[in-house]
């Protein structure tokens, strides 16, 4: 697949109280097609991820990009959903385009708009993206099924709570210092471990620290052929990606492993001709500790059982051998579900050019992706490197 990006932009991060959905997909498209260079007339395609589920009124968004401009206008533009990986399926569709020969230049919008309901109706949003007849209960919401995994990793391999405050405390420090991200505080490793009043247990042995914000958002993208980027300002090459998806019920899997990100892990790097020990930087998806504590498992820095000793040993903090989310990540950083994949992508992209400014990553040139739909069900991965 041959495509490559040359152009991104990403809003805030948090509430965005008197925003509306439209306002924040125009902003990003405006501005990404500004930093790519390319004029609204020139974009063969649209694709615009966005999850929705009930958080807005507004249900057919595809449309509102050609808001943007009036150049947009007659374009054809389709809206995208995969649950939480849901921008990175946008982002994925675009590159299908292109290495199709149906467009040259394809524009990418993820948005969400959250925080419009209270807590217990986002939640009810959230939990249609299980399977609901099993796991959509009254204890169904999305941090009690990761509350189960949790729990049953730590009956399998011990307690491991002491790593889910060091990864909590780790992506924290990160978002500290990222000015896109909904936390920008460094909670320390104390506070992440101890249950609080400010930090209480949310369910099972996840507490506050353990899970992502609910937030408000959007990212977006320009793609484009490899010929046509190599003549742009800069250029940043999709050396792989992989798109695997497991079964939705979780009985019907060992939640203990990520067997789906596993895959497409594997088949990125199968097809970059790389290894993990070949990857400078990683964004993955973090929606609460225990996932990214599996997904290291799962990309191969550990074997089966010994995610924690990555954390406890360094190698995913900022001048680890690995840094992994030092933009703070979903927990941190915030997760908008259709704009998180976007972002995620505008993320490594950053790095790979060395312009992520305090987040920047010394020596960064490739790096990885990963973006996933409920509990390992969706599974994206891709691998980045910057050639101009």
């Amino acid at each position: 697949m041959t495509g490559c990006i040359v152009g991104w932009a990403h809003t805030k991060f948090g509430k965005h109280e008197g925003v509306e959905l439209e306002t924040l997909i125009v902003d990003a498209a405006t501005e990404a097609l500004v930093d790519a260079g390319v004029a609204p007339v020139d974009v063969d395609e649209i694709y615009i991820g966005h999850f929705n589920g009930g958080f807005v009124m507004q249900d057919f968004p595809a449309s509102l990009v050609l808001q943007a401009h009036k150049d947009l206008r007659f374009k054809p533009a389709t809206r995208v959903e995969n649950a939480c990986a849901t921008g990175t399926a946008a982002i994925h569709q675009g590159l299908k385009a292109i290495a199709a020969n149906q467009a040259r230049i394809v524009l990418c919008v993820g948005v969400e708009k959250m925080t419009e309901l209270n807590g217990a109706a986002i939640g009810e949003v959230l939990t249609k993206a299980s399977y609901y007849k099993e796991e959509g209960d009254e204890s169904g919401s999305f941090v009690d099924i990761f509350a189960r995994i949790a729990e049953s990793y730590f009956q399998k391999y011990g307690d491991q709570s002491d790593a889910l405050a060091q990864i909590a405390a780790k992506n924290h420090a990160n978002g500290a210092v990222n000015p896109l991200a909904h936390f920008q505080k460094d909670l320390g490793y104390e506070f992440c471990r101890e249950p609080s009043d400010k930090n209480p247990l949310i369910s099972g042995p996840l507490k506050r620290s353990d899970c992502s914000p609910v937030t408000d958002g959007a990212a977006a993208v320009v793609l484009a052929d490899t010929k046509t980027a190599m003549g742009m300002d800069k250029a940043v090459l999709f050396r792989a990606t992989a798109h695997v998806n497991d079964f939705l019920p979780m009985t019907k899997r060992d939640v203990t492993q990520f067997e789906g990100a596993a895959k497409a892990w594997h088949q990125a790097f199968d097809r970059a001709k790389i290894g993990v020990d070949d990857l400078d930087v990683v964004e993955v998806h973090d929606c609460f500790t225990i996932a990214e504590m599996l997904i290291y498992e799962a990309m191969g820095l550990a074997e089966k059982g010994q995610g924690a000793s990555v954390i406890a040993d360094g190698v995913s903090t900022k001048d680890g051998k690995l840094p992994v989310n030092p933009s703070g990540g979903l927990k941190s950083k915030g997760h908008p579900i259709g704009a998180t994949g976007v972002s995620m992508h505008v993320m490594a992209a950053m790095q790979t050019r060395g312009n992520a400014g305090a987040l920047q990553i010394d020596g960064a040139e490739i790096a990885g992706v990963f973006n996933m739909g409920g509990s390992a069900v969706a599974n994206y991965a891709s691998i980045l490197e910057a050639v101009r």
